[in-house]
């Protein structure tokens, strides 16, 4: 499902296409409503959908068939591979949510590395068209939003320690907007609490005072952890001109290395 793109993709496609069912290039409104749609197309029980950065791990699908099986209303989370923009294997990843309240937990659990990431899990498609879908709204973490969805229709999330995917990271993906991504993810937490019927008052309101200090806290733990300055304390008006200008520099550098490369 592309949206229509011009980068070339669409050539991509057409070399594939002898092995597609179907596919499309064509506008639409943003890659919540591209995946829905192509789930509303496919006709398998079970279902994922792989963004064009990631990849299924080798025989993910026979090994699971062969060790795991499908199982109704069963969600399956698998191990995913983090991996760089060359391909290269950063790191191995297994997520610890058994709960909404595991989900709706940001700051110590979801944070605390015990995060779905996206492509390891696949799920009963029927379950996924049941509950909606994702949200078209939601162009950030429409993934979390699903898997809230899925425990409030009851689903069982189980683990299978089988190596599903591989996610790619790369600079100009939506996730590197991390202070974009956390205000997303609170407010997606708050909305599936207010929706929890199983949760008392009381866990109600911990939860969502919780999510509101994580929220309040998060822009100055983001902004440390964005290098030794702004960690050792310096003030963003500081530390910004000092890297606008050290990245000049060093485009500077590169410049005039070139130069004397061609000139050789």
């Amino acid at each position: 499902m592309d949206g229509g793109s011009t980068d070339g993709s669409v050539e991509i496609i057409e070399k594939y296409s002898p092995w597609l069912s179907h596919w499309v290039s064509q506008t639409d409104r943003g890659q919540s409503d591209a995946i829905n749609r192509g789930l509303t197309l496919a006709s398998g029980d079970f279902a994922t959908w792989i963004n064009s950065d990631d990849l299924l791990s080798k025989n993910a699908l026979v090994e699971h068939a062969s060790r795991i099986g499908f199982a109704p209303d069963t969600v399956y989370v698998g191990n995913c591979i983090y991996i760089d923009e060359t391909g290269k294997v950063l790191s191995s990843h297994r997520g610890t949510v058994q709960s909404l309240e595991d989900l709706v937990r940001v700051k110590t659990v979801w944070y605390a590395g015990g995060h779905i990431v996206q492509p390891e899990v696949m799920f009963p498609r029927e379950l996924y068209l049941t509950v909606g879908g994702l949200d078209c709204n939601n162009q950030f973490t429409m993934d979390f939003d699903l898997w809230g969805k899925f425990f409030l229709a009851g689903a069982r999330f189980q683990y299978t320690d089988i190596d599903f995917a591989m996610f790619r990271l790369q600079p100009n993906q939506k996730i590197q907007d991390g202070l974009t991504v956390a205000r997303s993810l609170v407010e997606s937490a708050k909305k599936l609490v207010y929706q929890a019927k199983a949760f008392s008052e009381n866990v109600k309101q911990t939860i969502l005072a919780e999510l509101d200090a994580f929220e309040a806290a998060y822009p100055d733990e983001h902004w440390k952890a964005t290098g030794r300055l702004a960690r050792i304390g310096l003030p963003r008006r500081i530390v910004t001109p000092l890297r606008n200008l050290r990245a000049t520099l060093h485009k500077k550098a590169q410049i005039l290395l070139r130069t004397k490369r061609e000139q050789i």
